[in-house]
């Protein structure tokens, strides 16, 4: 079996250029005007002969730096986390540093072992994507002092920059769409409410805006994402209570928007005609779904951008006070939501 050659240290490169290391230390490091042009020459040779790599981390940790930056995702499955991550991993390449992603799939015991592995790895920032995340698993990130930015999710009592969606202007103008173009019964669908910010500013800005409509009935449930049974008897319920009104349906995320689409053809309700359907997030399938559903579309990829703009801020010691960046959505209007004759 053909074994690997050894990888060239500094000291090969000093060797053969017939030199000391501090000299090859300052080549490699920019210093070049401290180095007569026959010395320069020579390393320069010396690193090509050789084929000499140095180690980016291990000159980062001698400077105190290893410009890595951790992400925590509570579900890649999501695809508002996947275009979030492309817009981290575009600003991580346009600053110079190297991403380590850490999908938890909302696992307890996975978050914990990535938390200490990024700490392992001498990060320097963490952006977390907090949506699911456990209580102990926050209290954690909380204790752990990194620079931090945190993506869509505020987590109560824990001072820390996040960038997200306007999620009030969002589900107004969502709203606003759907009693513009004459639905009478509104059925707003989130998942368990607790304590995430981003369902409940939802929520509420649909209630604000539905109530500007004195002939307008508004209403909201709460669904887990995984179970169609409890998801069909909602919507069968709500259509059923409303059958002498035009009746809509505003999913409160892409995940839910999918499986209240699978619940409304199990139950022969066809958005756009006997229903009308929108939901948040733009998904790659909902121009296809039937004649199209409409969506509020969200700028994940600036907000992936933004993030990590703020957490490297944070790590070269910007100091003002903590912030809250905030995007406006596009409503993306498509045949579900569209005007009743």
């Amino acid at each position: 079996m053909k074994t690997r050659p050894p990888r060239a240290t500094i000291s090969d490169v000093a060797r053969t250029a017939k030199t000391g290391k501090t000299s090859v230390s300052r080549y490699l490091n920019g210093e070049v005007n401290l180095l007569s042009p026959d010395l320069k020459a020579r390393i320069e040779q010396a690193i090509a002969d050789l084929d000499y790599r140095p180690s980016q981390m291990a000159r980062g940790l001698k400077r105190g730096r290893t410009r890595l930056i951790g992400l925590i995702i509570a579900d890649i499955t999501n695809p508002y986390s996947v275009d979030v991550l492309s817009g981290i991993e575009a600003a991580c390449r346009a600053q110079g540093f190297t991403l380590l992603m850490c999908n938890t799939n909302n696992e307890v015991d996975r978050e914990q072992y990535y938390l200490q592995l990024l700490s392992s790895y001498q990060v320097e920032g963490i952006v977390v994507n907090a949506v699911g995340m456990h209580e102990e698993v926050l209290k954690r990130l909380q204790q752990s002092m990194l620079p931090m930015v945190l993506i869509d999710r505020k987590i109560p009592d824990f001072a820390c920059d996040v960038v997200g969606l306007n999620n009030p202007e969002a589900s107004h103008i969502a709203t606003q769409h759907l009693l513009d173009n004459g639905y009478e019964a509104l059925l707003f669908l989130s998942e368990p409410l607790g304590s995430v910010n981003t369902r409940r500013e939802r929520l509420g800005a649909f209630y604000d805006t539905s109530r500007t409509r004195a002939n307008v009935m508004a209403e909201n449930a709460e669904v887990p994402l995984h179970q169609p049974e409890l998801l069909e008897k909602i919507l069968r319920e709500f259509q059923q209570r409303h059958s002498d009104k035009h009746c809509a349906v505003m999913a409160a995320n892409g995940a839910l928007t999918l499986q209240v689409a699978r619940a409304l053809q199990r139950l022969d309700l066809h958005w756009g005609e006997t229903i009308g359907l929108l939901g948040f997030d733009e998904l790659e399938w909902a121009a296809l779904a039937g004649v199209g559903i409409t969506t509020l579309k969200q700028p994940t990829w600036q907000i992936g951008y933004a993030a990590l703009e703020q957490v490297i801020a944070r790590i070269d010691g910007n100091e003002q006070p903590i912030s809250e960046q905030v995007f406006s959505g596009e409503l993306i209007v498509r045949g579900s939501s569209q005007p009743l004759r």
